[in-house]
């Protein structure tokens, strides 16, 4: 009888489970709701309401068959997911959630500004509009920490949701729909302009908020301060000062010394220094950051008399010299070629006590580096390992460079090794100094396997990179690939700069493709590369190579039309053109208009002469020159010997003649 029972009981449930999976969604969604308020309207505490619609919300989706839709998803199904925190729920309805009904929702959660953050989180990013972003930025400018705002800008303009203009008039309506009075997210969308290097949308805002009656805050314009200093957008710099002072925004310290180190940029270092009058009137006192800045700028500029005033001055203020300052006046001096002054003053700073950092050192390696000393450079290597400084990529790519610029390639090449060894990963500055190196000795396969191993390890190779292996390739006669690289350059956006169009064109030249070399020429005007003395005294050889003097003339009056000066090389060129050809007459011609704009002829002047004459049995004329060139304190060289004993056959009498 209890068995009959039982199995009449358990049919009757399956009956009724049966039944109950072919409700409509709907009626569930209503059964839903009605049970969560029904359990919350009989729990006196909050968090047992919660434990109540957890439960109820998941028996009833737990309980859907496969063929069956999901409830309806209201905004207040959502906003009590969250204040529950059913993220598991939330992620799993997101893609289906759409921006009006998440507006909804954070429009519903406006006192609950980490709800939204958590929200936002763990939404799809299909649930979301530019107008339901900027819900959520207004809403989280309220929590104590602008951070997490901040991000959610930044997110939607790299992604590209939306412009930052667009951003600036959805925000001002999201903040009228909130009734919210702080002006903060047109700071923070500045200050996410600044971060993203977008001067001239940070400044578009700024305009807007002006516009507006609305004052940025002091930090958000020295953020835009900073980042037009950056840039080299010194004229901007100065636009948004003097509109700092038409809405009377007051400066603050760092403001200053931002401007002073604008003026230092500009190379107005007299005006920097008035610039600290001006400080103390406005009541700020200068610091050390303020003094440092212009001693660098003096230091930059090689005027090291002027950066020590500077100090004197900045000592009478009670400021002490620290670090930086002595590293700038050590990097001025460097520059300067006073590497035994710079040497001194290190010195001095480590006896007062100041620690040099991996830059100074770096500094001083550089400069000895250029002055070709390397043991010095080696051992200031060394001084900086034995006090616990590790040395840089950097420190091994000026070390690098100038074993290359010394032919001394094994030992570059152990350089790397050791650096790798040390786990220093090499950049692109250590790819492009080796690529450079091997392409000027003429190793094409070296070269050109440092650019794949460049390309495998994820470096792109920028228009430097380039310029080194056309070096190499037409140098090897191989101006075809260089073309193609040319070509290949281009296609990746790198735009060729002088350099690069200089080498294809002597490339071009050497190669004896002068038609080629000029219609490079007319690529770097329609790209605005504008030529120098460089391009034309090349194209000048191009011609004078083929024996086409009057064309390397009409280079030459091209070269003077454009603004840009013949040089020694220029003249030199078109006498060794004439000469070669012997044309004596117009040689001396371009000698005496040299001579008349005030260049003095050099050794190549005299040998292309004095070839040229030797050329036309013109004995007696060359020994003149060749008296001439010794007068005036010019040595002459094999050439000049070899020319004149071509024509003379007397060695004898040359020897006797230069003895004398």
């Amino acid at each position: 009888m209890r068995r009959a029972m039982a199995g009449t009981a358990i049919s009757r449930t399956r009956s009724l489970s049966n039944k109950s999976c072919c409700f409509h969604a709907s009626s569930i969604g209503a059964s839903l709701r009605l049970r969560f308020l029904g359990s919350a309207a009989n729990t006196s505490n909050p968090g047992d309401a919660n434990t109540a619609f957890r439960f109820s919300l998941g028996r009833n989706f737990s309980s859907l068959s496969a063929s069956e839709s999901p409830p309806p998803i209201t905004e207040e199904v959502i906003r009590k997911s969250v204040l529950s925190s059913q993220w598991d729920f939330i992620e799993q309805v997101s893609p289906n959630l759409n921006p009006a009904l998440i507006s909804e929702v954070l429009y519903n959660l406006c006192s609950k500004p980490q709800s939204v953050s958590d929200l936002i989180h763990h939404l799809h990013p299909n649930c979301l509009d530019t107008k339901s972003y900027c819900l959520a930025v207004v809403l989280l400018a309220r929590l104590p920490s602008p951070n997490r705002a901040s991000q959610l800008l930044k997110q939607v303009m790299v992604t590209r949701i939306a412009t930052s203009l667009e951003l600036f008039d959805e925000l001002n309506l999201s903040r009228d729909r909130l009734s919210v009075k702080s002006s903060i997210v047109f700071d923070l969308l500045i200050r996410v302009c600044c971060e993203l290097r977008r001067a001239d949308e940070a400044f578009k805002c700024f305009y807007m908020m002006k516009e507006k009656g609305i004052v940025p805050k002091i930090e958000t314009c020295n953020g835009m301060l900073s980042l037009f200093l950056k840039l080299n957008k010194t004229e901007m710099t100065w636009v948004l000062y003097a509109e700092m002072f038409r809405l009377r925004i007051s400066s603050t310290i760092y403001t200053f010394n931002i401007m002073v180190n604008v003026l230092c940029k500009e190379g107005k270092l007299k005006k920097a220094r008035e610039f600290i009058g001006f400080m103390e009137g406005m009541g700020f006192k200068p610091n050390a950051v303020t003094y440092n800045t212009i001693i660098h700028g003096y230091s930059s500029r090689g005027n090291i008399e002027g950066a020590r005033r500077i100090l004197d001055a900045m000592r009478v203020e009670g400021i002490e010299p620290d670090s930086y300052t002595y590293g700038s006046l050590i990097s001025g001096m460097c520059k300067e070629g006073r590497l035994e002054q710079a040497s001194g003053l290190f010195d001095k700073m480590v006896e007062i006590g100041l620690a040099p950092n991996a830059v100074t050192y770096n500094t001083l390696i550089d400069g000895y580096c250029n002055k070709g000393d390397l043991e010095r450079a080696f051992n200031y290597r060394d001084e900086m390992v034995e006090k616990g400084i590790m040395p840089s990529v950097s420190t091994y790519n000026l070390l690098v460079h100038a074993l290359f610029m010394e032919g001394r390639m094994g030992e570059a090449d152990d350089m790397i090794k050791e650096m790798r060894e040390k786990g220093m990963v090499p950049d692109a500055v250590t790819y492009n100094i080796l690529i450079n190196g091997y392409s000027k000795c003429g190793n094409a396969k070296k070269a050109f396997d440092l650019h794949y191993e460049m390309l495998s390890k994820g470096i792109e190779p920028s228009c430097v990179t380039y310029t080194s292996l056309i070096h190499v390739l037409s140098r090897r006669h191989r101006m075809n690939e260089a073309d193609d690289l040319f070509e290949k350059m281009l296609s990746q956006g790198i735009s060729p700069d002088l350099i690069m169009f200089n080498a294809m064109i002597d490339g071009h030249c050497a190669n004896g493709n002068v038609e080629r070399a000029f219609m490079l020429l007319q690529e770097m005007d329609k790209k605005n590369v504008p030529p120098d003395e460089v391009t034309f005294n090349t194209l000048m050889q191009g011609h004078c190579k083929e024996g086409k003097v009057e064309e390397a003339r009409m280079v030459l009056e091209e070269m003077k039309r454009r603004g840009i000066k013949p040089d020694h090389i220029s003249y030199n060129t078109l006498i060794s053109g004439y000469s070669r050809r012997g044309d004596m007459k117009d040689a001396f011609g371009v000698r005496d208009e040299m001579l008349s704009i005030g260049f003095n002829p050099t050794l190549l002047t005299y040998n292309a002469l004095i070839k040229g004459l030797c050329k036309n049995q013109e004995g007696d004329h060359a020994e003149e020159l060749l008296k001439e060139m010794r007068n005036k304190g010019i040595a002459p060289d094999d050439s000049t010997y070899f020319s004149l004993i071509e024509v003379m056959g007397n060695v004898d009498t040359l020897v006797e003649d230069s003895a004398s």
